[in-house]
């Protein structure tokens, strides 16, 4: 259960470092190598907005879920 939980931490942080190591690549890099962040940059932003995305969703569909359940529940 803990490396579990170690290696949802490494995942969740994983985006965020691909962003910012694009971003120190793209301040080090000259002229057309800096072209070589840019895949990094939007693959880390990609991920980064579906996770922010499918997060949203999810805590949308547990209010609904505890909206229902607390209709039915009253007398």
């Amino acid at each position: 259960m803990k490396q579990r939980q170690v290696l949802q931490g490494v995942l969740a942080l994983s985006s965020p470092l691909l962003i910012g190591l694009a971003l120190v690549v793209l301040l080090q890099r000259q002229g057309s190598d800096r072209v070589q962040a840019i895949p990094a940059l939007l693959i880390g932003s990609g991920l980064l907005v579906t996770s922010t995305l499918s997060w949203r969703r999810r805590r949308r569909q547990l209010l609904a879920a505890l909206r229902h359940d607390e209709h039915h529940e009253q007398p």
